[in-house]
């Protein structure tokens, strides 16, 4: 009986030296050496990643014994700590969020099978709980030694990602190598947060040379200024791993957990008090150009605007915002880049910006100050019908409050296509600046007094007949007398009047008709 009584303990000691000492081993990944080497190229351990994104000591792991199945070119019997991804739950400014982060320091971040089958699961668990979904990318792409296993893998991650997507928010942070299909995933995401360390691409700079003969380094096909200024895949650019983690806690603060809450309000100090100095910021003068961002910034709660792909189609302004502590949505034309017109990618941006705001009960509020459509054969050419259309379908389709201000110019059919009262705007205001019309009068004159002002001849008819039709049609008191502006607001009052119309806006409701879905133009 005394030799049974220690020895249990004893044997019980033993196995939990041993489950801590593995426990230890795995969680150190590829070992110092390479932790030291991922240091070295300014980049943080999977692990230091978490730890910097989620609140302090709420992280629990999930798989961390996970095992690779491989049984080819070396892979038999070969420890893979966690398979190279670490994946769990944990909270975020007090709220659930589930993640992975890939293990540079393990095969390359290199993902296997049980390695996407991780990625899968805790998206799974993300959408039973309703949390959103954050996954920090780090990886050579898909580990060839285990050939179509890896590429099923990939194939339930994308799946997943739709499965989640418009129910629970999706962020990707890309903070080294994300090549090939591996790409797709943050593709398939609400957000993409690009580190100046990392790059994303299908076919690397290798590849393109074999195959079309172009020279080009990874940085110049795939780095932070690649995908936010030319490509638009980059949502936000951070310059290293600690900012673009705070980033991420930033944006999530502004975000609901799911599609089935409201996003979460903050403390205000109720301040809606006029503000003199936006009467100055938009001139008169149709044709000079102002920064919108000067006006956001004096009508949002302290003057802090999350602006998205803000180097990318700049003629339009979109981002995260709170009006009195409650998010909002803005959407607003750029009057300092192409004079704010709509084109191609202005329209792609908005559009999608505008669905996904829509699908977290965020409320939009849309700045106007746009001359029409760009004209142009290359602009036709590359679809500009279709690409304008998405706009009318996104604010047609959107149920959440829709409040629309204009500012100024607001002409033809880009009037429709930022979200007028004919859109179901719920609001609509306008400074006694706007112009709203088929056309601008200077446009307008050529076409309706053509013969007239060839005959006269004379400068100063021109101007009178471009004074007369600006004032017959393009005066916000001609709109207003035909009910599609609610109100003129004298400019100071803009914060208070957009406060009031969200708050009786709370108990809005969707009045569509039952169906699936509709088609969003391509």
């Amino acid at each position: 009986m005394t030799t049974q009584a220690t020895t249990a303990p004893q044997r019980m000691d033993a196995l939990l030296d041993s489950l801590r000492s593995t426990r230890d081993r795995l969680a150190a990944g590829g070992g110092q050496q390479r932790i030291d080497k991922q240091h070295e190229q300014g980049k943080l351990t999977a692990r230091e990643r978490i730890d910097l994104v989620t609140d302090e000591g709420s992280f629990e792991e999930f798989g961390i014994f996970a095992q690779h199945r491989g049984e080819h070119f070396g892979m038999r019997g070969r420890e893979v700590p966690a398979d190279g991804v670490v994946t769990g739950a944990a909270t975020v400014g007090g709220r659930l969020v589930h993640l992975a982060s890939q293990d540079f320091t393990v095969m390359g971040g290199a993902a296997g099978e049980v390695h996407s089958l991780k990625v899968a699961e805790v998206m799974e668990r993300s959408l039973k709980t309703g949390s959103p979904f954050v996954f920090i990318n780090d990886s050579g792409g898909a580990r060839v030694q285990e050939g179509i296993d890896a590429l099923s893998g990939y194939g339930k991650v994308f799946h997943g990602n739709v499965m989640l997507s418009g129910v629970v928010p999706q962020v990707s942070i890309i903070c080294g190598p994300c090549a090939g299909g591996a790409a797709y995933s943050p593709a398939l995401t609400d957000f993409i947060i690009q580190t100046r360390k990392a790059q994303m691409f299908i076919t690397g700079p290798q590849v393109i040379k074999q195959v079309t003969g172009e020279q080009i380094t990874a940085e110049q096909l795939g780095g932070a200024d690649a995908h936010m200024i030319h490509s638009g895949v980059a949502h936000f650019i951070a310059e290293n791993d600690e900012e673009a983690l705070d980033l991420c806690r930033r944006l999530l603060s502004l975000l609901p957990s799911n599609n089935l809450e409201d996003p979460p309000e903050v403390p205000s100090d109720g301040n809606v008090e006029p503000d003199p100095t936006l009467a100055d910021i938009v001139p008169v003068d149709s044709k000079q150009a102002y920064d919108v961002r000067d006006v956001i910034l004096r009508v949002v709660d302290s003057a802090d605007f999350l602006e998205v792909q803000a180097a990318y189609a700049t003629n339009i302004v979109v981002g995260f915002a709170r009006v009195l502590g409650r998010s909002v949505g803005v959407v607003a034309n750029q009057p300092a880049v192409l004079s704010g017109v709509l084109d191609i990618n202005a329209s792609d941006k908005a559009s999608r910006f505008i669905r996904f705001c829509n699908a977290f009960n965020i409320p939009l509020v849309t700045f106007v100050d746009c001359p029409g459509f760009l004209p142009g054969v290359d602009q036709e050419y590359g679809g500009i019908i279709r690409h304008g259309a998405k706009m009318l379908f996104a604010y047609s389709a959107t149920t959440v409050p829709k409040i629309q201000i204009i500012l100024r110019k607001s002409y033809g059919g880009a009037h429709l296509a930022m979200g007028s009262k004919d859109l179901a705007a719920d609001r609509v205001f306008a400074w006694p600046t706007a112009e709203i019309a088929v056309m601008g009068a200077e446009g307008a004159v050529e076409i309706v007094f053509r013969k007239e002002i060839a005959e006269a001849a004379s400068p100063t008819r021109r101007a009178e007949l471009i004074e007369q039709y600006r004032s017959t049609f393009c005066s916000p008191y001609v709109a207003a007398g035909h009910r599609q502006v609610d109100d003129i607001i004298e400019p100071e009052f803009t914060r208070q009047r957009l406060a009031q119309a969200l708050e009786y806006l709370r108990s809005k409701r969707d009045l569509r008709p039952p169906k699936k879905h509709g088609l969003i133009p391509l």
